[in-house]
């Protein structure tokens, strides 16, 4: 597990905000900020310009969140009929969205065309005569894998055809009487570089200019996917000077083309933060062991199905001592940390958890029957005027 960022302290505004907030709501709790999330979305608009957004729903299929980016003309990136009936409660037009799901049942397919979505991602033969009944309602994307050692999360060893399979398969959609829009790629989930994406992205403008050299009607969209990295070390990361190369490599493909992207952990993630209680402590074998009202089967849950290590912050100050976070189930797996380093806690005191909107409330469970954490939502631009 990578090494923890802990913040120790905070000043007595911090603590009083979120003291208030448990003290109004209860805890556990995670807080949406509107505000936070505003600004993400309108950072990488600005670093990605010629580039449509289309939020990942998978990341944080929260409504809040879904109205939100709906008022900032977001569209939506979706992989279910859950997905698509929670667009379907928030009105949000069946238009502004893209269904990038590469395998999919009969049912799935119906139900997306039901909803006004039609354009389908695939990587596959099979996946290309499912989508033959409803050819003349939809548009095709084919997605191309680029495995990548930078991603935390390597999405392209589930999905996504070779390189060399793009025109073979292009060719066959066509006999299919399926129209292909373009390509479509995803190199991973956190990447730490902007290496990977720079590559596909010239890789994918090779293979359509060479495909249609021969296609019927021209590949002219590319979705780049998604891979925007959350800054989980607090280091202030720098979206623009990510994105720049990123940006180099698409400015040189036709000014025509149509660019999309899948943002989703870059824009939520640093939209939520965790409340948690200290409801129990012991010492066990010289180490202090702290039990916290939510843990890794709740809001935690990231750190097994994300591999992801949220920072942490602790209201007080004090020596510090190595000790032990776990989680409030029967299960010794419920564990956040092992060796973290803090000062001597109380039961009541708060743990706060940040960059947590990114799988975390979307991946929970409820072992134990254990209530979920809160999910509120707060707007600190609106609160500070």
């Amino acid at each position: 597990m990578a090494r923890r960022k802990v913040i120790i302290g905070a000043t007595p505004e911090e603590a009083a905000r979120w003291q208030a907030l448990v003290s109004k709501h209860g805890s556990p709790l995670l807080v949406f900020d509107r505000h936070v999330l505003r600004q993400q979305y309108e950072k990488l608009q600005a670093a990605l310009p010629d580039v449509s957004l289309y939020y990942a729903i998978k990341a944080l299929p929260h409504n809040d969140v879904l109205q939100t980016l709906d008022s900032l003309g977001a569209g939506f990136d979706v992989a279910s009929s859950g997905e698509l009936e929670l667009l379907l409660s928030l009105k949000v037009s069946g238009r502004r969205t893209i269904h990038t799901h590469p395998i999919k049942r009969d049912k799935d397919i119906r139900d997306a065309l039901r909803f006004g979505s039609t354009t389908f991602v695939v990587d596959n033969h099979d996946e290309m005569k499912k989508l033959v009944p409803y050819r003349s309602r939809i548009g095709v994307l084919l997605r191309v894998s680029f495995r990548s050692e930078n991603a935390v999360v390597d999405l392209s060893r589930k999905f996504g055809c070779t390189e060399s399979d793009v025109p073979a398969l292009v060719q066959a959609a066509e006999q299919l009487g399926l129209h292909v829009k373009g390509l479509s790629f995803h190199v991973g989930s956190q990447c730490q570089s902007p290496d990977k994406h720079v590559e596909a992205i010239q890789c994918c403008h090779a293979l359509m200019l060479q495909v249609n050299e021969t296609a019927r009607a021209p590949l002219a969209t590319l979705d780049i996917g998604g891979g925007f990295p959350a800054d989980y070390e607090l280091k202030g990361f720098d979206i623009e000077r990510f994105c720049a190369p990123i940006r180099e490599a698409l400015n040189d493909l036709p000014a025509d083309w149509h660019l999309l992207a899948e943002p989703g952990r870059y824009l939520v993630a640093p939209a939520v933060t965790s409340i948690t209680t200290v409801i129990g402590k012991a010492m066990r074998n010289g180490t202090p062991w702290y039990y916290l009202d939510d843990g890794v089967y709740g809001s935690y849950s990231g750190q097994i199905y994300d591999h992801t290590v949220y920072p942490l912050q602790v209201l007080k100050q004090g020596e510090l001592t190595e000790s032990v976070l776990t989680g409030p189930t029967c299960d010794s797996i419920d564990v956040i940390d092992e060796a973290v380093a803090l000062p001597e806690l109380e039961i009541g005191d708060l743990i706060i958890g940040h960059q947590m909107g990114a799988y975390t409330a979307a991946t929970k469970t409820r072992f134990n029957l254990l209530p979920d954490a809160a999910f509120i939502t707060i707007d600190q631009a609106v609160a500070a005027t």
